[in-house]
């Protein structure tokens, strides 16, 4: 440069919005179709590598779809791309199989049905081809293999069995080689070998034997374990450990860890329960492992809290290493306060550094090295604040939507009703606050602008808050919400910008 001068790079901005179209859908239903309550999807979950996705549904199925835009070459996209491979313009997944993982039972000691709906599903390390997936309803934790299996089958001799060769047939036994005739005194003779039976000249000039031939494969899926009877009350959660030998299970008052080799025993880690049930204040409402840290985990609360608790500690972990929790403001508290404080979901982003927690109102993004609050907040439902009687009224108000980020932690999402699901980016200067619908039609409900981030009262939390909507039951383009559809379950790919969601018993896809 002229005099040494050197112009210095601007700072990055934050990512462009991504404009989110439609990739693929399973289960569509037709107009007017009514929808069987057993085929409803309760869990949606892509493996490590994204190259497959399990759903469960409320008839206790889990159903299995595996990427083939890729199989064809092998590698990951992002490898296909650097070799110069032609990639289709997006992700494609097709069905690969389907078991029955649950189903319904009694407990007889409770007179209480334990329905067969499938309540969390999670991937397992896979080994020499098979997958592995762990599966869980109110009560029963099941561990699965999905294999390839060869098909036996049988190769025909080059005899034409209908004629007789010696005694008799080619595909009699050696017993019913002997020609049985019973004396009516219950003794027996035997006939001798009948000789009607002539080799011809020159012989056979080739004999072929049967023999086992594998000409096809089937997919079975197997259950390895089965880990019952250590939990009192419904399990919301599971989450594998990092060490690849453990998980935890979690209901609405303890956290159990067990090893997957070891079905008949589990460790109590976190006890919730108090002396008296009346003085119980809280439940656990969601569980999760750290992504990298195979002794640290997660776990929140009805009060909406997030506490991080190290096993190093101690064998039970009453005391958390951290609590994450933002205070309520002075003056805002009514009766729904607590019930909307409740979270429903928490997910660990894939670096660890940072936690998503989902309530009815909000999302929240935690620093886990920073509890004086979230570093970022996402309004959702907040247009329908005015309407929270209402939502009492009908239940509404105890809906539990999932959430997600994606695979490097610059966006977030989760569900809402009339089948939308909101898409927001964490970085502190992004605007971005997409909102979907679960059709083939995703950017039907987009509003033209998305709506400017405020900042919090806050700054030391560096808080932001974005996505607010309009007052009453209609969101940013006046449309009318339909609380009987809800968007309660997706997830976001691994590695890439494509979101899978569950709009009741069909789920689609989306790419961006």
């Amino acid at each position: 440069m002229n005099g040494g001068d050197e112009v210095a790079e601007a700072p990055p901005g934050p990512p462009q919005p991504l404009e989110w179209k439609f990739s693929q859908v399973f289960g569509e239903r037709t107009d007017g179709e009514e929808v069987q309550e057993v085929d409803i999807i309760s869990a949606i979950e892509f493996d490590r590598s994204g190259d497959h996705l399990a759903t469960g549904d409320r008839g206790g199925r889990v159903v299995l779809f595996e990427r083939t835009d890729t199989k064809d070459h092998g590698g990951s996209r992002r490898d296909l791309e650097r070799m110069g491979y032609p990639i289709n313009r997006h992700p494609e997944f097709r069905y690969k199989t389907e078991f029955q993982s649950h189903e319904p039972e009694f407990d007889y000691l409770k007179s209480l049905e334990i329905e067969e709906k499938i309540n969390k599903i999670r991937w397992c390390q896979t080994t020499n081809g098979a997958l592995f997936l762990l599966s869980t309803n109110d009560k029963t934790i099941k561990y699965w293999k999905v294999q390839e299996k060869k098909v036996k089958k049988i190769s025909e001799m080059n005899v034409d069995p209908s004629k007789p060769i010696g005694n008799g047939g080619i595909a009699s036994s050696s017993n019913s080689s002997i020609g049985k005739q019973y004396l009516a005194n219950g003794g027996d003779k035997y006939d001798l070998p009948r000789n009607d039976f002539s080799i011809p000249p020159g012989g056979f000039p080739s004999l072929r034997l049967p023999v086992v031939t594998y000409d096809e494969t089937s997919l079975m899926a197997r259950c390895r374990r089965v880990y019952a009877h250590a939990h009192d009350y419904h399990i919301n959660s599971i989450s594998n450990n990092s060490d690849g030998e453990t998980f935890i299970s979690a209901d609405d008052l303890r956290i159990n860890l067990w090893n997957l080799e070891i079905s008949n025993q589990s460790f109590n880690i976190v006890d919730v329960k108090p002396a008296n049930m009346e003085d119980l204040t809280e439940v656990i409402t969601s569980a999760e492992f750290h992504p990298g840290h195979c002794n640290m985990l997660a776990y929140s609360s009805s009060k909406g809290s997030i506490r991080l608790i190290d096993l190093r500690q101690s064998a039970l972990c009453d005391s958390h290493a951290k609590l994450f929790e933002e205070p309520d403001a002075p003056g805002s508290r009514s009766f729904f306060t607590e019930i909307i404080a409740s979270i429903s979901d928490i997910k660990f982003a894939r670096d660890g550094r940072h936690i998503l927690s989902r309530d009815y109102m909000t999302l929240k993004l935690w620093d886990i090295n920073m509890d004086s609050g979230p570093v970022a907040t996402f309004q959702v439902h907040d247009h329908l604040r005015p309407k929270l009687c209402d939502l009492y009224e009908n239940d509404s108000i105890f809906d539990k939507f999932e959430c997600c980020l994606s695979g490097d932690g610059l966006r977030v999402a989760t569900g809402s009703y009339s089948n939308l699901f909101r898409v927001f980016g964490c970085n502190q200067e992004s605007t971005e606050a997409a909102t979907l619908e679960a059709s083939k039609n995703p950017m039907r409900r987009q509003g033209q602008t998305p709506s400017r981030p405020s900042r919090s009262l806050s700054s030391i939390t560096r808080a932001v808050r974005r996505g607010a909507e309009g007052p009453g039951g209609v969101d940013a383009n006046g449309n009318s919400m339909d609380f009987s559809t809800k968007l309660l379950h997706l997830a976001w790919h691994p590695t890439e910008n494509s979101i899978a969601c569950a709009a009741a018993n069909s789920l689609y896809m989306y790419y961006a």
